[in-house]
């Protein structure tokens, strides 16, 4: 049986230039305070970020509710800092890229797009843990400035 897999993309605007943003997805302490959806933590401890072709990207979601635990395992694929970020994640084959563009004015759009990501990872519910995602980005970004 095959499992049917789909893409899915969002597009944002951030609060911040693209070098900013950039720093935000790869520096260990700043992914934390925005990484996964409201009512999910990622512990510092559980980071692995290694902005090169070929370099770890390794973090473990908590759910406050209930403590269960996502580990997500992956490796970069192409990196262009302060434009691009690309990785695939280990067992499952989904593919990420996240493209950063210069509105100017210090604002950046971002362009998340996943391939191979497996039924249980589409739909509003998913779409809606992404944006909640990109809010609080949002809001890390605009208390740094």
């Amino acid at each position: 049986m095959t499992e049917n897999l789909g893409t899915l993309s969002i597009v944002r605007e951030l609060p911040a230039t693209p070098a900013e943003v950039f720093r935000a997805y790869v520096e260990p302490e700043q992914f934390v305070r925005f990484w996964g959806p409201v009512g999910t933590t990622v512990p510092l401890d559980t980071v692995t970020i290694e902005p090169e072709v070929g370099g770890r990207f390794d973090s473990t979601m908590v759910m406050e509710a209930t403590g269960d635990r996502y580990p997500v395992r992956g490796r970069f694929t192409a990196v262009r800092e302060g434009e691009l970020l690309e990785f695939l994640e280990e067992g499952v084959g989904l593919t990420g890229r996240i493209t950063l563009t210069d509105l100017g004015d210090g604002r950046t759009e971002v362009r998340m797009e996943q391939e191979n990501v497996p039924a249980m990872y589409l739909g509003p519910e998913a779409e809606a843990g992404h944006n909640s995602s990109f809010d609080r980005l949002v809001e890390h970004l605009a208390a740094r400035r």
